[in-house]
């Protein structure tokens, strides 16, 4: 089934895209399974969109394994019960994406407060009053869940907060609720990048962890189907 999906994807971005899609575009989901598989990986952390990857991921494994034995540890997604797709702010039915390119779509991580505050504020909403978990209202909902994620209150708590006021009062609170939060990594952010040898020397060390695991996998699955 994850196959499937992949292969309906393939044909819509085909569609929009044209002469961008290439082959990378094709064999992205086999690139993923192999980057999962790997690396003995147990839990992978995906949002809801991304679940057929792992589904994909755990048929190659099982179809190994039961063709030249027991080799690949079968992954398990890992989805969280809130937030697993946050919305365009823009269109509240699109999945916020990096690849859209729009003005006011999405927050990055290293976007600037007053371009935090500028982007909520003219995130798309409704016509109604209630602030209020609906997601029959996409827009106020979408904004709601990334109040809920930032500020870690109850969707109870959040509503009697909110009771009473309007969207501007929430948009106001949520702006300086995602600022507060993204504060800490933008800050770590600019700390680990002022001094580039010390990313370097992460990265070397995180590579000389993994490959001994890399190593071991790709020699299993090399003697498993006799080209060891």
């Amino acid at each position: 089934m994850g196959w499937m999906n992949r292969m309906t994807q393939f044909k819509d971005k085909s569609q929009k895209q044209k002469e961008l899609v290439s082959v990378g575009l094709f064999d992205y989901p086999a690139l993923m399974a192999a980057d999962i598989l790997l690396y003995e990986t147990d839990l992978v952390p995906v949002g809801e969109d991304q679940k057929q990857h792992v589904e994909f991921t755990r048929d190659v494994a099982q179809r190994f394994n039961l063709i030249y034995g027991e080799t690949f540890k079968i992954p398990e997604p890992s989805i969280p019960k809130v937030g697993a797709r946050i919305m365009g702010l823009d269109d509240p039915t699109k999945k916020m994406s990096k690849s859209e390119r729009q003005e006011g779509h999405a927050i990055n991580l290293l976007e600037s407060p007053d371009n935090i505050r500028s982007k909520i504020m003219r995130a798309t909403t409704d016509s109604f009053r209630e602030i209020v978990f609906d997601e029959n209202r996409p827009g106020i909902y979408n904004l709601l869940v990334i109040y809920e994620l930032f500020s870690g209150l109850s969707r109870p708590d959040i509503e009697k907060r909110f009771e009473n006021k309007g969207y501007v009062d929430f948009k106001r609170e949520l702006a300086e609720v995602i600022v507060e939060g993204l504060r800490p990594l933008q800050i770590r952010y600019r700390e680990l990048t002022a001094d580039p040898s010390h990313i370097d020397s992460l990265l070397a060390e995180g590579a000389s962890k993994v490959r001994a695991i890399a190593e071991k996998t790709l020699r299993s699955v090399k003697d498993r189907v006799g080209l060891g």
